[in-house]
C-alpha cells in the first residue's frame, strides 16, 4: 500500500513539474535547477552535524535538505526574472569569444574601404555590426532617393565582403539599449560596454566617443597618414589640371587626391611639367602642397 502511495506521488510530482517546466523560459528553467542543487548543498552542509550526533535525526536533516532546496529552486526562479539567459551569453561573448571587437558605423560601410583592410589584415580581431545599424543600413537601401539608394545597397554589399574575409570572426550584435533612441549615442555606449574600438569617419561621433574614452580609428585620418610625403625643395612631374583661385595659379593632383598649388603655372595648364615643392600646409581635412615650376622646363610635355 505504502509502495503505491509513493508512487502515484511521484508521477503526480512528475506531471506538475512536467506542466511547470512548460510554461516556463528557458532563463527560468535554468536559474531554477541551479537555485534547487545549490540549496540542496547548503542544506547537506548544515545538515552534516545533526547526522554526526544522532541517526534518529534523519528526518530532521531530511527536512532542512528538503527546505533549502525548495528555497533555493524559488530564489533562482525570482532571479530569472531580472537576469536573462541571453545576458549571460552575452558575458561570456564578450569576454571570451569576442577578440579585439570592431563595432561599425553606417558611414564606414557605405565608404567601403574596410573591407580591403580587413581581407588584406590590416583590420583583425571581431568584427561587429549592431542590429540597430544594420536597420538603418536597410532603412538607406529602400529610400526613394536613388543616390541614398545606392548608398545602402553598397553598404549591404561591402558587409558580404566583410563576412567572407577569412581573417576576422563576422557577428551580428543583437543587443539594443531601447533606452537611447539616437543611432550615434547607442554605438558610443554599445563600444563602451564590449570595451571595443568604434570605426567611424563621423567627426562629430569621434569627439564624443573621445571624451566618452572610447576607442576610436577614423579611417580619413588612417588615409592621410598613409601618403607619401612631400618634403620642400622635392621635384615632382606633374600635369596641371585647371587654373588657381589666384592670378597666374595652376592646380595639378596627385595619384592619392592631394591638391598641388603651382604658382605661375597657369600658362602651363595642359601639359606635364618638374615642380618644385616650397612648402607644404596641413589642414584639418587634409593637406595642400605649393610650388612652382621648375625654371629649366618652361614648356614641358603637352599632354596627348
Amino acid at each position: 500500500m505504502t509502495g503505491l502511495i509513493i508512487l502515484a506521488g511521484s508521477i503526480f510530482l512528475t506531471i506538475f513539474i512536467y506542466l511547470k517546466l512548460k510554461k516556463m523560459t528557458s532563463s527560468q528553467i535554468l536559474f531554477c535547477f541551479l537555485g534547487l542543487f545549490l540549496g540542496i548543498f547548503t542544506g547537506i552542509l548544515l545538515s552534516l552535524p545533526l547526522l554526526i550526533l544522532s541517526s534518529n535525526l534523519n528526518s530532521v536533516a531530511f527536512s532542512f535538505i528538503t527546505a533549502f532546496g525548495y528555497a533555493g529552486a524559488i530564489f533562482g526562479f525570482k532571479k530569472a526574472e531580472t537576469i536573462k539567459l541571453a545576458d549571460i551569453l552575452w558575458i561570456i561573448k564578450k569576454e571570451a569569444i569576442w577578440e579585439e571587437p570592431k563595432i561599425l558605423d553606417t558611414n564606414v560601410l557605405i565608404d567601403g574601404r574596410i573591407a580591403d583592410l580587413i581581407e588584406l589584415g590590416f583590420v583583425k580581431g571581431t568584427i561587429l555590426i549592431p542590429r540597430f545599424v544594420l536597420r538603418e543600413i536597410q532603412y538607406i537601401a529602400d529610400s526613394p532617393d536613388p543616390l541614398r539608394r545606392a548608398k545602402g545597397r553598397r553598404a549591404l554589399d561591402i558587409l558580404q565582403r566583410i563576412k567572407r574575409a577569412e581573417k576576422i570572426r563576422f557577428e551580428i550584435v543583437e543587443k539594443d539599449i531601447p533606452e537611447i533612441k539616437e543611432v550615434d549615442t547607442k554605438l558610443i555606449e554599445l563600444s563602451r560596454i564590449l570595451k571595443g574600438t568604434l570605426i567611424t569617419n563621423d567627426q562629430n561621433l569621434i569627439k564624443i566617443a573621445q571624451l566618452r574614452g572610447v576607442p576610436v580609428l577614423n579611417l580619413n585620418e588612417l588615409a592621410q597618414a598613409m601618403r607619401p610625403p612631400v618634403l620642400p625643395g622635392e621635384v615632382l612631374r606633374l600635369f596641371i589640371v585647371k587654373e588657381g583661385k589666384e592670378p597666374d595659379q595652376g592646380v595639378a593632383y596627385l595619384d592619392d587626391g592631394t591638391m598641388v598649388v603651382v604658382e605661375e603655372g597657369r600658362s602651363s595648364i595642359g601639359r606635364t611639367i618638374d615642380v618644385v615643392i616650397h612648402s607644404v600646409l596641413q589642414t584639418g581635412t587634409g593637406r595642400m602642397i605649393f610650388g612652382k615650376p621648375k625654371t629649366d622646363d618652361p614648356f614641358g610635355e603637352k599632354e596627348q
